[in-house]
């Protein structure tokens, strides 16, 4: 009958520059100069043959990505021109010249286009119009990056494409740490009318994934007879076609089953922590040429987070090599520089790979200690107990024999700025020997290589600036620094669920406290909310209004007085919205020089990429508290039915 079509798409693991390592996965196509512009297009090719080239027209260019800085967009709507090939490839394919330009495949049996990653996501989509113009199958090849909770976003955007207008769709997604701050997870995936029919992992060690799915074109054809009609419009431009001597079915096709829809299994953001992170520490470390990590553990919930993710990655380790992946296997026996290495425990594996340390001072409490102990057992990670005390006298001693002044605690009678300091110098002198350790506690064990420092921030404590400058925060990598506190305490919960890590429970009952501070009766006298002024949980709404919804003080204000109703007085909403931009301004400064992390979360703060800001404010924001003043003023003189209807008619407006 000739009409059922079996394609295949994948995901790749590739990584920048690494043009060999790159080429063992696929033959790349590197960035296209058409008449002295670069363009990032996309080759399709048959036989040695290219049978055109697709520039992308619609640029990613916010976020993570500032694609413009080295690529234009191709503007030409339906046009096509004539690309002369450089002569290394025409001596390759025997072409001097191929179509450039915004066309489709027509073969004997269907027609093909293409869409490029960011094209899927924007409101005019290159498939809406070509799906009118009758192309029945959608490629896209792209390079998305994982983010909590966006992986529904990604399979209902493909779902949604073929439902409007029916069609194939075969997504490609690149996977694997490029190299930055972004993992990219997969998810390869073929959809026929508006539902999924195939799907490929999104978390995975594989570096080369492909899944393939039989169709009927048929199916296509009566579903737009249903829905399609007509083109009306008079302007409409058809697609330019490029004829292809070639079919993708066959004739005898009776006999050959089609895929059917199936159900798509999405991760919690428990499970996404457990695994995303994990493989783009994994990425990172077996081509840093390191042999493990080395991590500060102070058994809070953000350094207990880390190491779980770390665990979580030798679990994957595990599984892998269990289930026949040899370059897993050849890359972990490298890492740990022994060739007859087969890892089956995680927890073996762990103490090959993974350092901790609890760095004790003055004002640690045994609890934490405990905690970090109880915690580093359970997963197997190869565990030191440091004592920092003699090194923060030892620079206070150079402080003193130079001032004559010897700086106090607060509860000692010092002032703020002697707390602070106080604080802030045991901060430092753990980061300093955090890189020690790093680079030579292997060499003291007769082990080569050295360790990568991680780093235990949260996003939270990044946009409020509740760390200390160049502390344990400032590490090699930091696996959470675009994940919140209450991700967090949840993904510590699965991990004591499903992993058996019971020392998690102590964990996550026991307040957050930096231990920076004087104890009282050996007990904890410093909470990090207490410092902070508001929760975790309120810092999460306040991140998401400041990045995703664009707020300054006054509009965050106004919203907050109605999310908050139930919880706090106006006067209340005002004091936390103005301590979080105190904090946010007089902070941003730390995020110029805060440690790589893994991208996680849509309100991060990094500097680098992401969050691109001033680091020097107004801290006064005068003209925006004194908004905030004249409506709590006005508020505070309405009765309570006033306020409330005042409220409710904003809240309509």
């Amino acid at each position: 009958m000739g009409r059922k079509v079996t394609m295949a798409t994948c995901c790749l693991n590739q990584w920048a520059l690494d043009f060999e390592g790159n080429c063992e996965r696929i033959l790349r196509s590197e960035p296209i100069m058409h008449h002295n512009v670069r363009y990032n297009c996309r080759v399709l090719f048959l036989n040695r043959k290219i049978l055109l080239i697709r520039p992308k027209m619609l640029m990613a260019n916010h976020g993570n990505y500032r694609e413009v800085r080295w690529f234009s967009p191709w503007n030409k709507l339906r046009s096509v021109e004539e690309y002369f090939l450089p002569r290394m490839i025409q001596e390759v394919t025997g072409q001097d010249t191929v179509p450039f330009g915004d066309c489709v495949l027509s073969t004997k049996d269907t027609c093909i286009g293409t869409e490029i990653c960011a094209e899927l996501w924007n409101p005019d989509s290159p498939h809406i119009q070509m799906g009118r113009d009758g192309v029945e199958i959608f490629t896209n090849s792209s390079a998305s990056h994982h983010e909590l909770r966006k992986a529904d976003q990604r399979v209902n955007l493909i779902k949604s494409a073929t439902t409007k207008s029916g069609g194939i769709y075969l997504y490609a997604n690149q996977r694997g740490c490029d190299g930055d701050r972004v993992y990219y997870d997969g998810c390869a995936m073929v959809a026929i009318n508006g539902d999924v029919v195939a799907q490929g992992a999104q978390f995975s060690l594989d570096d080369v994934e492909v899944i393939t799915a039989t169709l009927d074109l048929e199916d296509v054809r009566s579903y737009r007879g249903e829905l399609c009609q007509p083109q009306l419009e008079s302007d409409f431009k058809p697609c330019h076609r490029v004829k292809v001597d070639f079919s993708l079915s066959s004739c005898d096709d009776v006999y050959l089953p089609t895929h059917q829809p199936i159900e798509w299994h999405f991760h919690t953001p428990e499970e996404e922590i457990s695994l995303g992170p994990a493989c783009w520490l994994w990425d990172y470390l077996r081509r840093s040429g390191q042999a493990g990590f080395l991590l500060p553990l102070s058994g809070g919930v953000d350094s207990s987070s880390t190491a779980c993710i770390v665990h979580c990655m030798c679990v994957q380790l595990c599984r892998a090599v269990e289930g026949g992946n040899s370059r897993v296997l050849e890359d972990v026996r490298r890492v740990v520089g022994d060739e007859s290495y087969h890892p089956q425990d995680p927890k073996q594996l762990c103490a090959r790979v993974f350092t901790t340390c609890y760095m004790a001072s003055e004002n640690s409490s045994e609890d934490t200690r405990n905690r970090a102990r109880d915690l580093a057992n359970q997963i197997g990670s190869t565990h030191m107990n440091i004592n920092i005390d003699v090194a923060v006298k030892g620079i206070l001693g150079i402080f003193s024999a130079v001032t004559g002044r010897w700086p106090q605690f607060r509860a000692s009678g010092g002032s703020a700025r002697e707390n602070l300091a106080l604080q802030n110098v045991q901060a430092r002198v753990r980061m300093v020997l955090a890189y020690l350790f790093a680079q030579l506690s292997l060499w003291a064990r007769g082990r080569p290589g050295g360790l990568l420092v991680l780093g235990s921030a949260n996003v939270d404590e990044s946009l409020t600036g509740y760390f200390t400058k160049y502390d344990c925060s400032s590490a090699d990598i930091n696996p959470i620094g675009g994940i919140s506190k209450t991700d967090l305490k949840r993904f510590l919960l699965h991990c004591a669920e499903q992993l058996q890590l019971t020392a998690l429970r102590s964990i996550l009952a026991a307040p957050p406290t930096a231990e920076l501070e004087p104890l009282t009766d050996g007990r904890v006298s410093q909470t990090d909310e207490a410092d902070m002024g508001m929760t975790y949980s309120e810092l999460s709404v306040i991140g998401r209004l400041r990045k995703i919804s664009k707020c300054g003080p006054f509009s965050m204000f106004c919203k907050l007085i109605h999310t908050w109703k139930d919880a706090l007085s106006p006067s209340e909403v005002s004091q936390k919205v103005k301590r979080f931009f105190r904090m946010y301004s007089v902070n941003r400064h730390k995020m110029t020089t805060v440690t790589p992390s893994y991208h996680a979360e849509s309100y991060s703060p990094d500097d680098n990429r992401f969050d691109l800001r001033p680091f020097l404010y107004n801290a006064s924001w005068s003209w925006q508290f004194r908004c905030i003043d004249d409506q709590v003023s006005i508020i505070a003189f309405l009765s309570q039915s006033e306020r409330e209807k005042m409220i409710r008619g904003a809240a309509r407006r």
